[in-house]
């Protein structure tokens, strides 16, 4: 039986291409993922506000598997309307599957919390107003966010197309060494194969979301955390 440790139900938007295959490469033994898909095609105000009105729906389809938590995979749709609306997102999630559920924007702030992190650097592919609502929820969730940078893209493909060499890179080029941590935005942004190489390099805890969403999915299970190697984070 697949899942006989855990199973990881995943709402993601329908255009990202990594989120799964990310998770897919770091899942414990015994533990399986189960995904729905959310409408989305460009990551932008507007339709990111339009797919967060789906979640509810397409979480009661996970039920059905019988997973054992949910996980809302998308940075800024869970944080697009603020974070009242995340706090809500969640709650409505849980009691939609019958299981706990995390939102990836608030997963990110319990795994920076975990780091101690108080200041951060943040970098995406987003487009700047997506960027100022991110630095806006962070910053009203305690964080000092010293900078914030964007690739400009909109289409969501065309971030599904960036490598893990790019987010390394981008990440390198903005840290400055004040921050206490970097963060690396968006679900189908590929981070993990470069997270322990930037660490090392730049001597501070990385966060990505997809990484903060699969530490914070799996700590509502029984699975030991650390059978996880995918940096500092999932040493907590």
């Amino acid at each position: 039986m697949f899942g006989w440790r855990a199973r990881l139900g995943l709402l993601v938007p329908s255009s990202n291409t990594t989120n799964e295959p990310e998770f897919y490469g770091k899942l414990p033994e015994g533990v399986s993922l189960h995904t729905a898909r959310l409408p989305l095609e460009d990551v932008n105000v507007d339709d990111l506000s339009e797919m967060a009105g789906t979640a509810e729906g397409v979480a009661e389809r996970l039920e059905h598997a019988d997973v054992d938590v949910v996980a809302y995979g998308c940075t800024t749709g869970s944080l697009v309307k603020g974070r009242g609306y995340a706090e809500e997102l969640e709650e409505k999630l849980a009691d939609v599957a019958g299981v706990p559920a995390v939102a990836t924007a608030l997963s990110v702030e319990r795994a920076l919390d975990a780091l101690g992190a108080e200041s951060v650097t943040v970098v995406t592919p987003y487009t700047t107003d997506v960027n100022e609502r991110e630095r806006e929820f962070l910053e009203k969730g305690g964080f000092d966010v010293l900078s914030i940078d964007g690739h400009e893209l909109e289409a969501n493909t065309a971030i599904g197309g960036l490598r893990s060499e790019d987010a390394y890179q981008q990440a390198r080029a903005k840290y400055d060494g004040r921050a206490d941590a970097v963060f690396v935005s968006c679900t189908n942004y590929r981070t993990f194969e470069a997270i322990e190489t930037l660490e090392a390099d730049i001597g501070v805890p990385v966060v990505t979301s997809n990484q903060a969403t699969l530490w914070d999915a799996l700590g509502q299970t029984s699975v030991d955390r650390t059978e996880v190697d995918l940096g500092q984070l999932f040493e907590r």
